[in-house]
């Protein structure tokens, strides 16, 4: 036979772990999200302005111009007037333009941009003819900074501390939540252990009885109720510790 004894310590530090699984889980998402946001809000921050108009050879206004930078993704539009505009965050690209005639390329130009800085840069692009050798230019695009960006860096700035005092909320929370859990648990435990401590007691009585009693004789060692040790004797017999066969008007306990 293998009795199962309690163990308080255990069984409290499982009953802490459920309670407390799904309030972590809760703070983790919402810390993900506050910081997935500030990621998205500083992208859009420290986003530059390209901007520019589009000339032939003879310096001329180009409509119709295809323009295209190779962003992540990619961005290509068709100026009709002979402007462009894109949004890009910092890095390298290289910016193409093209004139279609017909099916053909009939202009062209090629452009690599090093963008350092956020900001608002007008960057005209000048077409050359398709059997020409238009010269690569390299543009360093720094400090040329406007309000626009500025606002932008105030931003990231204050969602960062934002940020920062959310986490600092959710931990002092996290931690008064769990104090709070673990004295109710601790008094729930207390009130459980003192029911167990009366249950171990039957078994023992059954034990010095030769693993064979009657709940009457049961009732002459433990100073309670009829109904207090039927429900006590009913809990041992669900746990399968005991079971209970009916003899007359009384039972025989029987210890498995």
């Amino acid at each position: 036979m293998h009795l199962f004894l309690y163990n308080p310590a255990l069984f409290l530090q499982t009953r802490i772990f459920l309670k407390l699984e799904d309030v972590y889980t809760d703070m983790r998402n919402k810390l993900l999200l506050l910081f997935a946001l500030l990621l998205l809000c500083m992208n859009i921050a420290y986003a530059a302005e390209l901007k520019g108009t589009i000339y032939n050879s003879q310096l001329e206004l180009q409509k119709d111009a295809i323009v295209e930078i190779n962003t992540e993704p990619r961005q290509s539009i068709v100026s009709k007037d002979g402007a462009y505009s894109f949004n890009v965050p910092s890095g390298e690209y290289t910016l193409f333009a093209k004139h279609l005639n017909g099916q053909e390329i009939d202009m062209s130009a090629e452009e690599k941009i090093s963008v350092s800085a956020e900001g608002s840069y007008t960057l005209d692009l000048i077409l050359f003819d398709a059997l020409e050798e238009a010269e690569t230019i390299d543009v360093d695009i720094t400090n040329e900074l406007d309000e626009k960006s500025n606002a932008g860096t105030y931003l990231a700035v204050s969602l960062l501390v934002f940020l920062v005092a959310g986490a600092l909320a959710g931990i002092i929370f996290l931690k008064k939540k769990t104090a709070h859990f673990q004295k109710q648990i601790e008094k729930e435990l207390e009130d459980e252990k003192i029911i167990d401590d009366e249950l171990e007691k039957i078994v023992k009585i059954i034990k010095s009885e030769g693993g064979r009693t009657t709940q009457l004789e049961i009732r002459k060692h433990i100073p309670l109720s009829e109904a207090k040790v039927s429900l006590m004797i009913a809990e041992l017999e669900d746990k399968k510790i005991i079971r209970k066969i009916k003899k007359g008007r009384g039972n025989i306990i029987i210890l498995n």
